[in-house]
């Protein structure tokens, strides 16, 4: 029986590819192949191929055991003036001149890449699990780097809800502040300046208030008004790491009318249920359907609201929370399919229900897994008086 020679082989953009900047831990902005060799037993080698302006910084900074540029990988006829095509031809060869003849890759590797190996007859065989499982369990160093990230997003999540709570109100009831009327892109600006100036780019976040809330994903436009609830969902990008926080509050302004009151206090029941259900070994699954039990206990049901629901409709219409890390949304799901959980999976715990004549309330913690449970890495209160 012939026993094959396999490589392993991320490959892409390590600024954008989250697999490959994993694998060696190092940012750049053109194209860089990352090559593992087998050797004697259980030995492996870790090439990196990357532009020749970035090796002296590579060679500082970045996981690999050697690193090099196309130049020194060139295939007879030399290399392509196009920087992608010839980082794919470079890494082709390199993996030739080992004398493998497999090559095992994951989802994201660029099609030029494969096209270069098959020339340079090599087979490529696709790992699905390869940049995903590996990503799942989080070392110390990425859990540290997600705590910091998830501390700025509490801190911003903070002064946003302040903002909202202690706003003066208008003859009309809409809120004030500074003189000018408070409005979601108001308060979604002071969350962008406050995160900018602590190194963090941010997506647009979520400021949904009154009816609009209803809708789990719409970014919220337009006034505030007292009395009505804003969903606040902030998932911020740390410039440096990488590495991405995710919290959402709920905060109502003024009087909190009863069925705003009961509809929070449902979520934050669910939410301490899923958040009793994690543990490795169980399901994603199995996490999410303890959400929807607890919220079917408090008389909520489950699933998107059907066609000519009524108005005071009120249901949970998602997953109870994702993977967190180098994106905001990763494996696992703690939804239904979702896969059995590892030691070291990062995931958001984030019930929620949407009423379509008030609106919603989400809340929204990270927590990681342990083998006997998980720890809650926020430190935010749940409530929705924020005065």
């Amino acid at each position: 029986m012939t026993v094959r020679k396999v490589a392993l082989m991320l490959a892409g953009i390590p600024a954008t590819n989250m697999a490959l900047y994993r694998r060696i831990r190092f940012s750049v902005g053109d194209p860089a192949a990352c090559i593992e060799l087998p050797g004697d037993g259980n030995e492996v080698t870790r090439v990196l191929i990357l532009r020749d302006i970035e090796m002296e910084r590579a060679r500082k900074h970045a996981q690999a055991d050697r690193v090099a540029c196309p130049a020194d990988y060139s295939p007879e006829g030399g290399l392509s003036g196009d920087r992608e095509t010839a980082t794919a031809q470079a890494a082709a060869e390199c993996v030739r001149r080992a004398g493998m003849d497999l090559v095992r890759a994951d989802r994201s590797l660029p099609l030029v890449f494969v096209d270069m190996l098959r020339q340079a007859g090599i087979a490529v065989e696709y790992d699905p699990d390869l940049g995903v499982l590996d990503r799942r369990a989080k070392d110390a160093q990425e859990i540290a780097w997600i705590r910091e990230a998830q501390a700025v997003t509490e801190g911003a999540m903070e002064m946003a809800c302040r903002l909202i709570a202690r706003a003066d109100v208008a003859a009309d009831g809409t809120l004030v502040h500074s003189g000018e009327t408070l409005t979601a892109e108001r308060v979604r600006a002071a969350i962008d300046h406050w995160l900018l100036d602590r190194d963090y780019v941010n997506p647009p976040t979520i400021v949904a208030g009154g009816r609009e809330g209803a809708d789990c994903h719409n970014l919220g436009t337009g006034p505030l008004r007292t009395g009505e609830p804003v969903i606040i969902d902030i998932f911020p990008r740390n410039r440096r790491t990488l590495y991405n926080g995710d919290c959402t509050r709920t905060v109502v302004h003024g009087h909190v009318p009863e069925a705003l009151a009961a509809m929070h206090r449902a979520v934050c029941q669910a939410k301490a249920a899923a958040e009793a259900a994690v543990r490795a070994g169980v399901t994603g699954e199995s996490v999410h359907r303890a959400t929807i039990a607890a919220l079917e206990a408090a008389g909520y049901p489950y699933g998107i609201p059907p066609e000519n629901a009524p108005a005071d409709f009120c249901s949970l219409s998602h997953g109870t929370g994702h993977g967190l890390g180098l994106d905001v949304h990763e494996p696992p799901l703690l939804d239904m399919k979702g896969p059995e959980l590892v030691v070291g999976d990062v995931v958001t715990v984030e019930p929620g229900l949407y009423r379509l004549d008030l609106g919603g309330v989400r809340v929204e913690d990270v927590v990681v897994v342990t083998a006997e449970g998980c720890e809650n890495i926020n430190h935010l209160p749940e409530g929705i008086d924020w005065a």
